[in-house]
């Protein structure tokens, strides 16, 4: 009987460690199933996170190449603004330089001599007030008698250098003021200074 309770008990034993071998079993392959799965879920994760990093960096590097761009072409854009405007001022710096009171007096005697009878006997001349002042003081009697016209000198705000001419008492105008001739001048040569800022 002993016998029987020892090998009833060692059976009961034996599919104890069998049971607990195979719910052992079968748990590892669920822990394993598991983490294969985990790491499939975190793969497929990685690989999301990184795609959208990938195209979040693609938009950003395409979005700063934009940027760069605007912002050379402001740069540009403001660099010609510039380079116009210091020729604008070199050009007019230059006119007011050349146009000496002798040589006003030049201009103005070889207008009115050369100018067509048909345009009027009295002449009106607009110049700053300095100049008007040295034109004064011998040129305008001279030529007075050389042309036989009446010449009016006026003293003009808006010119600061050189002069506006009218040959009919005021009603039509020639402006060869510092200004106009500048932007004369700056006009036709901006053509080709765009030109060379196109190339840069």
């Amino acid at each position: 009987m002993a016998q029987e309770i020892k090998d009833l008990i060692a059976k009961i034993q034996q599919e104890g460690i069998q049971v607990a071998q195979t719910q052992a079993a079968q748990i590892k392959t669920e822990a394993d199933s598991r983490a294969q799965k985990i790491i499939a879920d975190a793969r497929m994760q990685a690989e999301k996170i990184i795609e959208q990093a990938n195209l979040e960096a693609k938009k950003l590097d395409a979005s700063t190449n934009a940027s760069l761009k605007q912002a050379g072409r402001d740069l540009l854009i403001s660099l010609r603004k510039e380079i116009n405007s210091m020729l604008e001022k070199l050009v007019k710096l230059n006119i007011r330089q050349t146009l000496t009171v002798e040589e006003l007096t030049r201009i103005i005697r070889d207008l009115i001599k050369n100018a067509p009878l048909s345009l009027g006997s009295q002449i009106v001349i607009s110049l700053a007030q300095q100049d008007k002042e040295e034109l004064e003081k011998g040129f305008l009697k001279r030529l007075t008698e050389e042309t036989k016209k009446q010449i009016i000198l006026k003293s003009a705000d808006e010119v600061d250098s050189g002069f506006i001419i009218s040959f009919d008492a005021g009603k039509s105008t020639f402006d060869f003021s510092a200004q106009a001739l500048a932007e004369y001048i700056s006009g036709s040569l901006k053509p080709e200074l765009n030109k060379i800022l196109k190339s840069i």
